[in-house]
């Protein structure tokens, strides 16, 4: 049997690789992240959750991107 994923665990590690998340979604009291390759480019994978604990995290981001 497999750990439960920690979403704030991954998309820590998936800034830490140079890697792009963005949120595309907040529906109701939950939120939805593409994971971007490390150009930014192709969406390879999408997180969908309500955990409490992601979205104090996210605090309002939209990205990992810096802001202009």
């Amino acid at each position: 049997m497999s750990e439960p994923v920690n979403p704030v665990e991954t998309l820590r590690r998936w800034e830490e690789f140079g890697a792009v998340w963005r949120v595309i979604a907040r529906p109701g009291d939950g939120v939805t992240i593409s994971l971007c390759r490390c150009d930014g480019g192709e969406e390879v994978q999408r997180i969908t959750s309500s955990d409490p604990a992601l979205i104090s995290w996210l605090a309002g981001r939209t990205s990992s991107e810096p802001s202009p």
